[in-house]
């Protein structure tokens, strides 16, 4: 599917809007004045001034407008325009119809568990089939939801999953590391082996859930083999910009679940998810069942979690 981008004048954009007055969109994009289908084509005007031409008559329709207007690029880097480089880790308005690598992260606020990263690259064409699969944002989805949704996903986009299992993060936490650079570290490597799995083909810009201001998520990664993506964006709540970060993340909490199901069985009782009182019996139970050892393989050990759950070992089974 063609397509073509233009600046537009915040007049010209007006006038638009009234040509396409009898072909306007009930529903309108985030960040977007108007969104028209004309004949075999998508029209949609975003605040910004850009103006997006999707399908098949996406150039016939974009001539009708070009007097007047630029084709959008982006600016040069100069001393006097140093100062936009500040948010040029900002998505642009137009991201969630873009062919986007997304990326997020599950399980780092979990005392129980591993942390798991997923990196899925979604299509533009594949955007409507993700929504119709129930796609969204997996804060508004309980697991049972998310594993039928993951089931019918893991097949239709390319995705890498990465897992720091408990052992591991301990010993790197040990060792010094935060787990901010953990995340980066992982983000990283699944958004490399993604664009190797679909290579020849190149995303459109990379897209990760924030979780560091873009400096310091970079700096985590100094000394590494950075992935090389024609542009890269971070920002908070990026499941609700892009559906690939939103399949990411179903995809990630799916990987997340099945391994503390393994973790349960393993420990002959269920373990709680979060990191609340429910955690600390259940952690103070393991220790009583396994021994304090077991910890290292079942927990993030340096959470506050692991003093509470010591000192619950001796108030119910040291009485």
């Amino acid at each position: 599917m063609s397509h073509v981008v233009l600046l537009i004048s915040p007049e010209q954009i007006k006038a638009m809007k009234s040509h396409y007055s009898s072909s306007l969109a009930a529903k309108q994009p985030p960040g977007s004045i108007f969104s028209a289908k004309p004949p075999l084509c998508t029209v949609t005007a975003y605040k910004s001034g850009k103006v997006l031409f999707q399908g098949k008559n996406a150039e016939i329709e974009a001539v009708k407008w070009q007097k007047g207007s630029t084709a959008a690029a982006p600016k040069k880097k100069t001393a006097s325009s140093a100062s936009v480089n500040v948010h040029r880790y900002s998505p642009p308005a137009n991201i969630g119809t873009m062919s986007v690598i997304g990326s997020d992260e599950v399980g780092t606020g979990d005392y129980f568990g591993p942390m798991t990263v997923v990196a899925v690259y979604a299509k533009k064409e594949q955007l409507a089939l993700l929504k119709e699969l129930g796609v969204q944002d997996s804060k508004n989805l309980k697991d049972p939801q998310i594993i039928d949704i993951a089931k019918q996903i893991k097949d239709v986009v390319p995705f890498s999953l990465l897992t720091c299992d408990n052992p591991k993060y301990n010993v790197l936490q040990a060792k010094g590391m935060s787990q901010g650079k953990m995340k980066a570290l992982l983000h990283n490597q699944a958004i490399k082996h993604l664009m190797q799995k679909i290579q020849p083909e190149q995303a459109e810009a990379v897209l990760i859930d924030q979780f560091a201001q873009p400096e310091v998520f970079f700096n985590y990664l100094k000394g590494q083999e950075l992935f090389q993506a024609k542009a890269t964006y971070l920002c908070t709540k990026a499941e609700g910009i892009h559906l690939g970060v939103a399949a990411a993340s179903i995809l990630a909490r799916y990987a997340f679940v099945k391994r503390f199901d393994l973790l349960s069985e393993k420990a002959g009782f269920k373990i709680p998810k979060g990191a609340g009182f429910a955690v600390d019996e259940a952690a103070a139970r393991l220790i009583h069942e396994k021994g304090i050892d077991s910890l290292h393989e079942f927990t993030k050990t340096h959470f506050a979690n692991t003093e509470k759950a010591k000192r619950l070992y001796q108030q119910k089974y040291h009485k």
